[in-house]
């Protein structure tokens, strides 16, 4: 008499937690992570406070430099910089970013904007206090050389060595995804602008 379904189930589920159980045996070291969002598509900064919520969760210390965004409020700012009264001194939140590129024609002012943003974030990463630090959109300016990338690679490096960071924006320089312990690469299958429907509170702001 053949097995059953459920006996079928029960075996592939065995195999698949020793599978597992020896990945996690295997993963005996414990420091700090690079993490880079990048890709076309839509999540990357969502994925980063996502992340910044967990470890506010976890009763960290953390730091946020936003590079491009800050011509106008979203969400995640209303909500993390509202809630400074519960998250004290755990939480340092800065918007320096001029906006989008296409917006301020302004390639001085956006160098400028982007050098006081990675002046705050260089003392964050130097920090072994900080234990979480979000850069968001550092990947666009990188890739308008508006900061140099062998200064970030060499302050990634020389950074607390339990200290977690998270990069994101589309177009990650290869050296940066080479440095990196996770690289999630975002890919566009539809998206609702396409379709003539504007940004939306909740979802893209």
């Amino acid at each position: 008499m053949g097995r059953s379904e459920e006996e079928h189930y029960r075996e592939r589920a065995q195999r698949k937690k020793e599978l597992v159980d020896r990945r996690i045996a295997r993963a005996t070291i414990d420091r700090g992570v690079l993490v880079v969002n990048t890709g076309n598509g839509k999540g990357k900064s969502s994925s980063g406070f996502g992340m910044l919520a967990r470890s506010l969760g976890h009763g960290f210390r953390c730091g946020v430099v936003q590079f491009i965004k800050g011509s106008f409020s979203t969400g995640e700012d209303l909500f993390f910089r509202g809630m400074g009264d519960a998250f004290g001194e755990r939480l340092e939140y800065h918007v320096m970013g001029e906006g989008f590129t296409w917006e301020t024609q302004d390639r001085a002012r956006d160098i400028a904007a982007a050098t006081r943003a990675w002046e705050v974030a260089t003392r964050m990463l130097s920090d072994p206090e900080v234990d979480f630090v979000l850069m968001d959109e550092l990947n666009i300016a990188l890739n308008k050389d508006y900061i140099p990338l062998d200064a970030v690679l060499a302050a990634l490096a020389a950074r607390p060595p339990r200290q977690h960071v998270v990069v994101t924006g589309r177009g990650a320089p290869d050296a940066l995804v080479e440095a990196a312990d996770t690289v999630t690469e975002m890919r566009l299958v539809k998206h609702a602008f396409r379709a003539g429907i504007k940004a939306q509170h909740g979802i893209e702001l």
